[in-house]
């Protein structure tokens, strides 16, 4: 062959890198696949969980909690949320109070609790309501259903207290009176006459005074086990300061004694009308406060010490007592 027949002569048009190339991009495309962050569309499509990577096992258990944790809030209880007329009423009852304006208070208070219908908003509200009440009876402060008195030749706290139904504690207390037996003629006193009323739920294991039949005030109270607190309406009879228990037995178990179960105070009940004749029954404290609000007791009403020497003071013999179940 001639040179000059070369001339003319072109390659041919072959690329052989092209498809090293190619199988570069394929096997680059392979391992981002398979090393890729899991998504959690991937989990619930059945992806092992255990092989994927921490970071995105991470975010996966962080998405989980969360969603957990806004199932659990919707289901929580909110938070009490009072209607502005109350919410209203309880900020000015509130502000009164630090005034040192009770009755005021007391009317504001009274008025929400007409109002409500939730029973957390109810219960705040007797809660308030409760204290300014101990604090109007308590104290020389004037209310409605305090009359005032002047003392006179021959009169006796025990008198006066008996002439109104009322207590010689709640005397006393209520006109800052040291002394019962040292009293002047012509002082003057603000004396309580209203009528009280209990009324206790067995199942609710609480205690509700009324005062000429409007709330006053709520304690929580432990009733008998297995049911023994009678039911039926009663009066309050016997009062008495550091009481001695008689167990069933008869023997005598002093004030201050260990075995002594009936607290600080002991106030009877004696069944009226058509409730069977009981006997050995009363409301009293007791030195087991984590017993309050539970079924432990004989079938006597238990009350923290603290509330019955509350109690004790304005609650007159002859009070009338409800138990329901």
């Amino acid at each position: 062959m001639k040179v000059k027949e070369f001339s003319n002569y072109r390659a041919p048009k072959h690329r052989p890198w092209l498809p090293a190339v190619f199988a570069l991009l394929l096997i680059a495309f392979i391992v981002w696949f398979v090393r890729r962050p899991a998504r959690v569309s991937d989990i619930s499509e059945g992806i092992d969980v255990a092989a994927v990577p921490e970071e995105a096992s991470t975010r996966t258990r962080r998405s989980e909690r969360q969603s957990r944790q806004a199932s659990l809030s919707a289901v929580e209880p909110a938070a009490v949320i009072m209607p502005g007329d109350i919410s209203e009423l309880m900020a000015e009852a509130a502000q009164l109070r630090q005034a040192d304006r009770l009755q005021a208070a007391r009317e504001r208070y009274q008025r929400a609790l007409s109002l409500a219908t939730d029973e957390a908003i109810q219960s705040k509200i007797e809660k308030e309501l409760g204290a300014v009440h101990i604090d109007l009876i308590f104290s020389p402060r004037a209310m409605p259903e305090k009359e005032e008195y002047i003392i006179r030749s021959g009169d006796q706290l025990r008198l006066i207290a008996r002439r109104f139904g009322t207590t010689v504690d709640l005397i006393q207390r209520g006109n800052h009176i040291s002394n019962p037996n040292r009293i002047r003629i012509g002082d003057r006193l603000l004396v309580f006459g209203g009528d009280f009323e209990i009324v206790a739920n067995k199942t609710r294991r609480d205690m509700v005074v009324y005062l000429n039949g409007e709330f006053f005030k709520r304690y929580r109270v432990g009733t008998g086990e297995f049911g023994k607190t009678p039911v039926g309406t009663f009066v309050i009879r016997d009062k008495i300061v550091e009481p001695s228990w008689w167990p069933p037995d008869g023997q005598e178990v002093p004030f201050g004694h260990p075995d002594n179960v009936l607290g600080t105070r002991w106030l009877s009940i004696e069944a009226t009308g058509d409730t069977p004749r009981v006997r050995g029954y009363g409301i009293h404290g007791t030195w087991e406060p984590q017993s309050i609000g539970h079924e432990e007791s004989a079938g006597c009403i238990r009350m923290l010490n603290g509330e019955v020497e509350e109690l004790f003071v304005y609650i007159p013999s002859g009070t009338p007592v409800r138990i329901e179940e």
